[in-house]
């Protein structure tokens, strides 16, 4: 499992012209699910973005997590994060998790997502999403669960 997280000042996700998901001060987290995930894997992932340290405190240092913040968490489900991109000059999907089995999964991920941060906001699985983000910093990680 790959998440690539953004703090962002605001993001929504729109689908079909109309807005699905939408936070202001936060994490936009883009989710790639692999074969072997779980819904174990999934909640550690929850876990460390939830805790990841990506805020400013007080002497402008990198040590508040969303929920110190007050932030929300954009979750996106982005199959192409698993894409091999070692050889040649096209992406191989083939280390994503089949598409019926990721969204039980992801479904599950925001499920438990709610439980832990009540500002939680989501795109549309398999869906064509237009994604906009005020990148703040702009800081991004990549971040694995295995």
């Amino acid at each position: 499992m790959k998440a690539l997280i953004q703090r962002v000042s605001a993001a929504s996700v729109r689908v079909d012209n109309q807005i699905v998901g939408q936070i202001e001060q936060g994490i936009l987290a883009y989710i790639g699910l692999g074969p072997e995930d779980t819904l174990k894997s999934a909640q550690k992932m929850i876990d460390k973005i939830l805790g990841y340290r990506i805020f400013d405190n007080d002497a402008g240092k990198l040590d508040k997590n969303v929920q110190q913040v007050a932030g929300g968490l954009l979750l996106v489900s982005q199959f192409t994060l698993m894409a091999k991109t070692d050889k040649g000059r096209r992406p191989d999907f083939g280390g994503a998790m089949p598409p019926a089995q990721a969204s039980e999964l992801f479904k599950q991920m925001i499920d438990y997502a709610k439980q832990q941060h009540d500002k939680v906001a989501t795109g549309e699985f398999g869906a064509n999403m237009l994604v906009q983000a005020d990148n703040d910093g702009p800081l991004n990680f990549i971040l694995e669960i295995s």
